[in-house]
């Protein structure tokens, strides 16, 4: 779906199963793909890359807490549970 949508990067964040993702979504066309192993790690990383006018999706279930990547990106305080 995300290469259907025309999505430029996914950001995949955890072990296995979001490495299973991250390479679904190569082999399907999104052309670039990076996995990172915690949330932390990927809000820096989005931070050092994007750019005005980019437009981002978080999404995962609750129990990613991938939220803590929005907040960082908006700058907000970073909260768990």
């Amino acid at each position: 779906m995300a290469a259907e949508n025309g999505v430029d990067l996914l950001v995949a964040v955890g072990g296995d199963l979001a490495k299973q993702l991250a390479l679904a979504a190569g082999a399907a066309g999104v052309p670039d793909i990076a996995l990172v192993g915690d949330n932390a790690t990927a809000a820096a990383y989005l931070e050092s890359i994007l750019r005005p006018g980019d437009v981002v999706l978080v999404k995962a279930s609750r129990g990613g807490q991938l939220w803590q990547i929005a907040q960082a990106l908006t700058g907000q305080a970073v909260t768990g549970l």
